[in-house]
């Protein structure tokens, strides 16, 4: 099974950045297998996809985060990055990274593999 090591999550205040990741064997691009994707709970909330990269496409989904949040990825160390910036306190949430066989999909449970999650937590 692919597993994921996500880091980057803490309390950080209104207006700052946060760059979170998800390292692991078998997320670089080059085996053309998996799409990574980054989403979000809130306390309450339903699950919401952010965004996805399948190879170097990107799909970015919330209304919320556009604009603010960038997925990246840097094959070489096997990581696949969600830069974070002008955080607000509705960003509040556990942020887990997942990944999909055949290709980005908004639907959570369409994901085969998925990270423990880390958590954000933005206030001042």
């Amino acid at each position: 099974q692919l597993q994921f090591v996500e880091s980057g999550g803490g309390l950080v205040q209104p207006g700052g950045s946060l760059r979170l990741s998800c390292s692991g064997s078998g997320l670089s691009s080059g085996s053309g297998y998996y799409a990574i994707g980054w989403f979000r709970q809130a306390p309450g909330k339903e699950m919401e996809g952010l965004s996805c990269i399948d190879g170097e496409i990107i799909y970015n989904y919330a209304d919320s985060v556009k604009g603010r949040f960038t997925i990246s990825r840097d094959n070489a160390k096997n990581t696949v990055y969600l830069q974070m910036n002008s955080l607000k306190a509705d960003d509040t949430a556990v942020y887990y990274c997942v990944a999909r066989r055949v290709g980005c999909n908004p639907a959570a449970m369409t994901y085969d593999y998925w990270g423990q999650g880390t958590q954000v937590t933005v206030s001042s």
